[in-house]
C-alpha cells in the first residue's frame, strides 16, 4: 500500500517508474533476440559467453567515469540523452544476419550498455536526492518489483513474439518502446539542485575511490552486493536452450519460459520476504539463495521439473538486492551518491562479466550444466557466512 501511496503522491517517482518499465520490458525483447539469433547462426560458446559478458563490460570499465558524469550533468538531460543512444545501437541491431557480423554485434551490445548504465546511476542517483530514507527504500523496492515484473512479461512473451514474428521483429519493437520512453521522460519535473560537486574529472574519480577504501561498512556492502551478480544466468539459460532442452522447444521459446519462471519468483519474494528483512537475517536469505540455486541444479534434469527449482534460485535475489542496495545508500553522505553507487555498480556488473565468461569456460571444459549450477548455489552459501562475520563486526 505505501508503494502505491508513493506512486499516486510523487509525479516524478511515478514517470520514472513508468519509463523504467517500458524500457525494461523492450529491452528484454532485444535480449532474448540476441541469443536466439545466436542460437540460429549456429555460435560457437565462446561468442555466446561473451555477448553475456559485454552485457556487464561497460560497467566494469566505466563505472567511475559515469559517477562523474552524473554528478556533472542535469539528471533529465542525462536520462534523455542516454535513452536516445540506446534507441539508435537497438535499431541498428536488425543489421546484423551472419557470423560475419559479429563485430558489429560486439559494439552495439557494448555501446548501449554503456548509456545503459548511465541511465541507471542518474536514476537511481536522482532518486536519492528527491526523497528521504524511508521513500527512499520504497522506491528502491518499487524499482526492484518493477524490474521483476518488467522481465517475468518481457521474458514470456518475448520468447513468443520472437517464435512466431522473428528476431528483426523483436528488435524493432525494442526501439519503439525505447521511442515511448523518451516521449514520457519529457514530462519530469525536476527541481534546480545546487550543484555541490566542482573539481576536474579524475581528481572527483580518486576522491570517490578513497571515500569508499575509508569507509569499511560502504566497501563491505558493495561486495556483498555484487555477489548478486552472480545470478547473471544469460549464458547458462542460453546453453540449456542450445544443449539440454534443444529437443523440446525453440531456442526462444526455452529461454523464454526459463527467465520467466525465475522473474515469476523475483516478483513473489519480496512480498513474502519483506516484513522479516533486518540486518540480522540478512545471512540467512543468502543461505537461502544459495539451496534454491543448489534445487534447480538438482531438477535440471528435466525441463519443466526445472521451473521448481527456478523458483527457489529467484526467490530471494531481489530482495537481496533491495536491502543491500538500499544499504549502500543509508551509509553513504550525499555528496558521493554518483560516484559510490557507480562504483557499486562497477564492482555488480564485474561479478556478472565474469560469471557469464566462467560459465562457458567450465562448459568448454566438459563441465556439466548441473554442476556448474551447483558451484554457484555454494558460493551464495559461503556470502552467507560473509555476511555473518560482516554483521557481528560492524552492524550490532
Amino acid at each position: 500500500m505505501k508503494h502505491l501511496i508513493l506512486l499516486k503522491t510523487n509525479q516524478n517517482i511515478r514517470i520514472l517508474a513508468i519509463a523504467q518499465f517500458i524500457v525494461y520490458f523492450g529491452a528484454l525483447f532485444s535480449q532474448i533476440g540476441v541469443f536466439t539469433l545466436l542460437v540460429q547462426l549456429n555460435a560457437p560458446t565462446w561468442v555466446t559467453a561473451t555477448s553475456a559478458m559485454l552485457a556487464f563490460l561497460p560497467g566494469v570499465l566505466f563505472a567511475p567515469l559515469n559517477g562523474v558524469i552524473v554528478e556533472k550533468n542535469k539528471p533529465k538531460n542525462l536520462l534523455i540523452g542516454t535513452i536516445s543512444i540506446e534507441l539508435i545501437s537497438v535499431f541498428l541491431l536488425i543489421f546484423v544476419t551472419s557470423l560475419n557480423d559479429l563485430w558489429l554485434l560486439f559494439i552495439l551490445i557494448f555501446s548501449r550498455l554503456c548509456v545503459a548504465m548511465i541511465y541507471g546511476q542518474a536514476e537511481m542517483s536522482l532518486m536519492a536526492k528527491l526523497l528521504n530514507q524511508e521513500d527512499l527504500k520504497l522506491a528502491n523496492e518499487i524499482y526492484s518489483i518493477n524490474w521483476s515484473v518488467s522481465y517475468t512479461l518481457g521474458m514470456a512473451s518475448a520468447g513468443f513474439f520472437i517464435h512466431f514474428f522473428g528476431v528483426k521483429a523483436a528488435f524493432l519493437f525494442d526501439t519503439f518502446l525505447l521511442l515511448i520512453g523518451i516521449l514520457i521522460l519529457l514530462k519530469l519535473s525536476l527541481p534546480n539542485f545546487v550543484q555541490k560537486v566542482e573539481g576536474h574529472f579524475f581528481a572527483m574519480i580518486k576522491e570517490g575511490f578513497y571515500y569508499i577504501l575509508k569507509n569499511k561498512i560502504v566497501l563491505h556492502l558493495i561486495i556483498l552486493h555484487a555477489f548478486i551478480g552472480f545470478t547473471a544466468y544469460e549464458t547458462l539459460v542460453t546453453l540449456l536452450a542450445q544443449h539440454e532442452y534443444k529437443e523440446i522447444l525453440s531456442a526462444g521459446l526455452v529461454m523464454g519460459f526459463l527467465n520467466a519462471v525465475r522473474a515469476l519468483s523475483l516478483i513473489i519474494g519480496p512480498f513474502i520476504l519483506n516484513r522479516f528483512l533486518k540486518d540480522s537475517v540478512i545471512s540467512f536469505l543468502y543461505v537461502g539463495q544459495g539451496l534454491g540455486i543448489l534445487l534447480w541444479a538438482l531438477t535440471q534434469f528435466n525441463f519443466y521439473i526445472s521451473f521448481i527449482g527456478l523458483i527457489g534460485a529467484g526467490f530471494f535475489t531481489t530482495s537481496l538486492w533491495s536491502y543491500t542496495y538500499t544499504s549502500i545508500q543509508k551509509h553513504c553522505d550525499e555528496k558521493f551518491y554518483g560516484r559510490v553507487l557507480a562504483y557499486t555498480d562497477m564492482v555488480f556488473l564485474a561479478f556478472s562479466a565474469f560469471i557469464s565468461q566462467f560459465m562457458g569456460f567450465l562448459f568448454e571444459a566438459k563441465m556439466s550444466l548441473m554442476n556448474i549450477t551447483a558451484l554457484l548455489g555454494i558460493v551464495f552459501i559461503l556470502a552467507g557466512l560473509y555476511w555473518h562475520i560482516f554483521y557481528k563486526k560492524y552492524l550490532c
